[in-house]
């Protein structure tokens, strides 16, 4: 049994120790740091931005799924297989037809490099503006800061009408000028600020809180374009119904787009959670690449931590002598390198994981991740330091406990 006094001897033993060797024990606790710091940074800001990238599309509409089109593929034998667009017809008679509880919006992508302009102040070209209909801020997670949504009576009569990202009006409105009902210019039309968006953020290099909501009906006349593809979103009124209103919609698109039982979709539904997950899945070969560059590192950290022991062993050799001829027992002798190597791992994984840490969270807010401290990887962390400590010192503890001391006392 270990007593508490002999435990605290053995550590103030080791703490004198690493005191006399101070410049190899900096070098074998900041190579240790070193790997723990890679293994915690990298694995933190990961971590990060996994939670990040699920928040930022459970914004945009946790309980809905979409209808796109399909992109292209090859076949076998190296033939490109063509979707047809999913056309502004199709997405109508859906949202007429589709009798689910659950709220439908159709909408397009209209340009991604426009220019908005309010008397002398303009935006650069790259402001994205979307087509879409009453109920698109409902499934897409928008949330009206100020003003209003579109009425349908707008929708259908084609209304220059517009709705403006928060990040609008601090580009092109003096500070503390209501935007609402001022006119501004999109690209040649010009429309009525109606409402403004609450910020969500950017989001994937995005300019979230820039952009330009615009009717549906004005987005098909004025930005029309060759296969004009729309997008239809489908937000169940109750969220445990979502499956079932996925393989309804499916089954009815399906018809709409007159395809036989045998045939194929042509169309694609997704969900925020499987976008989400996709994106989650490919990091996880980064999580891969960065777990071994640390386990590489901290290997590299134990060759020297034995290394230092083995040397300490020797340069201590007449010190052992000493002790085994006044009564210490071999295992008192183990116990005190191997409590001098774990302390060392101890040390370089502490300041390893509050750099691990300091790093991994500076890289997710520049990323626009949150905040975040990976228990788990400290956990982990604090776990290799010991094994890599223990595994370090047994082989020159073993080493020391077996010096005969006569021979150890002789020696110079």
């Amino acid at each position: 049994m270990f007593s508490k006094g002999l435990i605290k001897e053995n550590i103030r033993i080791a703490a004198n120790s690493i005191r006399t060797n101070l410049m190899r024990t900096v070098l074998t606790v900041f190579i240790i740091a070193f790997g723990i710091m890679a293994l915690v940074g990298i694995l933190t800001a990961i971590e990060s931005i996994k939670s990040s990238i699920s928040n930022q599309f459970q914004s945009m509409g946790a309980n809905t799924f979409s209808i796109v089109n399909r992109e292209s593929r090859v076949r076998v034998g190296g033939r490109l297989a063509r979707y047809k667009s999913i056309e502004f017809r199709d997405a109508m008679t859906f949202k007429k037809e589709f009798n689910f509880p659950a709220k439908v919006s159709i909408s397009t992508f209209a340009s991604n490099v426009a220019t908005v302009k309010y008397k002398s102040k303009k935006t650069n070209p790259n402001i994205p503006v979307y087509g879409a209909d009453e109920n698109y801020l409902i499934t897409s997670g928008y949330e009206i800061k100020l003003g209003r949504n579109f009425s349908s009576g707008e929708i259908l009569s084609n209304a220059h009408s517009v709705i403006i990202g928060s990040g609008l009006v601090k580009d092109i409105f003096a500070d503390g000028e209501d935007p609402l009902d001022k006119v501004i210019s999109i690209g040649n039309g010009k429309y009525k600020v109606i409402g403004v968006l609450k910020e969500k953020g950017s989001s994937f290099g995005g300019s979230g809180d820039k952009t330009c909501i615009l009717p549906i009906t004005s987005v098909r006349q004025y930005f029309s374009r060759p296969n004009m593809n729309f997008r239809i979103s489908v937000l169940p009124n109750d969220s445990k119904l979502l499956k079932a209103a996925i393989n309804e919609a499916e089954g009815m698109f399906r018809i709409i787009r007159k395809l036989r039982s045998f045939e194929d979709n042509n169309f694609s539904v997704e969900t925020s959670d499987s976008l989400s997950n996709l994106l989650i899945k490919n990091i996880r070969y980064v999580t891969i690449a960065a777990t071994i560059i640390g386990i590489i590192t901290l290997f590299g950290a134990a060759i020297g931590l034995m290394n230092i022991m083995l040397v300490s062993v020797t340069e201590r050799t007449r010190e052992i002598g000493i002790r085994k001829a006044i009564g210490a027992k071999s295992k008192i002798i183990r116990r005190q390198f191997l409590y001098e190597s774990i302390l060392i791992g101890q040390l370089g994984g502490f300041f390893g994981i509050i750099l691990g840490i300091f790093i991994g969270n500076v890289v997710s807010l520049i990323t626009g991740g949150v905040f975040i401290i990976p228990w788990l990887w400290i956990l982990t962390g604090v776990t290799l330091c010991f094994v890599v400590g223990l595994v370090s010192g047994l082989f020159p503890a073993i080493k020391a406990s077996k010096l005969d001391p006569i021979v150890s006392l002789r020696y110079e």
